[in-house]
């Protein structure tokens, strides 16, 4: 391990949802100076999810700052894992190892920013210099405006304003070496911070699907940009194969940065079709206008930002919500999607919608239950997209999809699963089914449903609503909240 130099004063690095080595511009600054580096995670105390926004995530956490303990090590330094308010954590370790400058990556949420905000101050005080930098976005949320300088609420607007103020900054590889001090900040114990599952253990499928870490956002990059990307924009919405990124995860804990994502779609093959690339793009900038609104509007993932829909009355029913978060609805598509959370922490993004649709217009349940549900399951969980995308399907966010706008679970599921592999997949007691009847089991003669199996409402649950008369329902609500405003 490099020894450091008496000549230079050490800086301090505070790792956030920016679990990497490369394009981290905090870090590369502190090593930068040549001197020695501090690498800092801390957790809040009463935190027991040690900043995951849910358990799912918990999970992905605890692995992802194995992985960057052990990059850190590879490059001669030491990941530190402290609890305790960010304030008195950093005072200590300024105090202790005589540092003169604290680096960060600038976070975006409402309580981030009051915290930083804070700490500079702070710092400022005690006469050590604080630097934050960007990198976690595309844009810059303080400076991307309409001409009229309002914040943007509209998507393609604000697409169009981020493609035209030029290319992001090209990444940059991690930095060789990282030297450590000569008296390492004693850290605590992973594992005392209790972030995986213990009895049962419901992540216990994760590990099939997801390799938490900078390297395996790599990985999925590389696999991506290398195959599914040609022919994305149709295959994107086909849930029974694996023709998405599968970068979300990643990117919610700062694995990989957008830039390297947005570069990798440079320089293609002529074989792949610009449309694919271009809609993969607009994807990863769904996200910077996420985090748009939510830099404009703290309470995104709480309060409809149409304030029209604070009036909408919702058919509150614990029942119904506990067979839509398990999976036994009587409606496939979105039992497969809702099953597929569960196992993997990820549900595919066609399905999300559906499944979003079918909480919020069929079973007319807030769509803050959602919200909270899948924070609570995700690995991918955001704050900002999983609020802005659960208020665009209801109709109450920016540029939302009208309320009226409401997706038939059963015509979904024929068109982007019609020889039923998701289902098969994912509600194998209905597997055995005719493909003429994947998804709409209740129309099956009792001779069918024999022949593969089933005994609905045993084996698989009769549809818990009629999809007809809910979307009647839905259309007469609005209608109603219409009028009334």
């Amino acid at each position: 391990m490099p020894i450091a130099s008496p000549h230079f004063s050490t800086k301090i690095v505070l790792f956030r949802r920016d679990l990497r080595l490369a394009d981290n511009r905090a870090l590369q600054a502190a090593a930068d100076s040549g001197g020695p580096v501090i690498c800092v995670y801390l957790r809040a105390p009463g935190d027991s999810l040690a900043g995951a926004l849910g358990p799912a995530q918990a999970w992905w956490l605890h692995h992802s700052l194995i992985a960057l303990g052990n990059d850190l090590r590879a490059r001669g330094n030491n990941l530190t894992l402290l609890t305790g308010d960010s304030l008195d954590e950093v005072r200590k370790l300024v105090f202790h190892h005589d540092a003169d400058s604290v680096y960060w990556n600038r976070r975006h949420d409402p309580d981030g920013m009051a915290e930083d905000t804070a700490l500079k101050a702070a710092l400022k005080e005690l006469g050590v210099t604080a630097r934050s930098f960007s990198g976690q976005l595309l844009h810059d949320p303080t400076r991307l405006r309409t001409q009229s300088g309002a914040p943007y609420k509209v998507y393609t607007p604000f697409w169009r304003a981020l493609e035209a103020n030029g290319e992001p900054h090209m990444p940059f590889d991690a930095p060789d070496s990282l030297m450590a001090p000569d008296q390492a900040p004693a850290t605590e114990d992973l594992d005392s911070w209790n972030l995986l599952p213990a009895k049962p253990d419901w992540a216990a499928r994760f590990g099939e699907l997801w390799t938490p870490g900078e390297n395996g956002a790599i990985e999925k990059l590389n696999h991506f940009i290398h195959g599914a990307l040609d022919g994305y924009k149709l295959g994107r919405d086909v849930p029974g194969r694996r023709t998405t990124s599968m970068l979300s995860p990643h990117l919610a804990m700062g694995e990989i940065a957008p830039h390297r994502i947005w570069h990798a779609t440079r320089n293609l093959p002529e074989t792949i079709e610009t449309d694919d690339f271009v809609h993969f793009r607009k994807e990863l900038v769904w996200r910077d206008f996420s985090w748009n609104l939510l830099f404009h509007h703290r309470d995104l993932p709480a309060a409809n930002l149409n304030r029209r829909f604070d009036a909408f009355p919702w058919s509150p029913d614990s029942r119904l919500l506990d067979c839509w978060k398990k999976g036994l609805t009587g409606y496939p598509i979105v039992d497969a999607g809702m099953r597929q959370l569960w196992q993997f922490g990820w549900m595919h993004n066609r399905v999300r919608m559906v499944a979003a649709s079918f909480l919020i217009k069929d079973l007319l349940i807030d769509w803050r239950e959602g919200e909270r549900w899948f924070r609570h399951t995700l690995v991918d969980a955001d704050p900002a997209s999983n609020a802005a995308s659960w208020q665009w399907v209801a109709g109450s966010g920016a540029d939302a999809s009208p309320f009226f706008r409401i997706f038939n679970p059963l015509l979904q599921g024929e068109k982007f699963d019609p020889r039923g592999d998701y289902i098969r997949q994912f509600v194998p007691e209905i597997a055995r089914l005719p493909d003429k009847f994947i998804h709409r089991p209740f129309e099956a003669s009792p001779s069918v449903l024999e022949n593969a199996g089933v005994v609905l409402g045993e084996t698989y649950p009769q549809p818990v609503i009629s999809h007809a008369w809910a979307r009647n329902r839905a259309l007469a609500a609005f209608k109603a909240l219409k009028e009334a405003s």
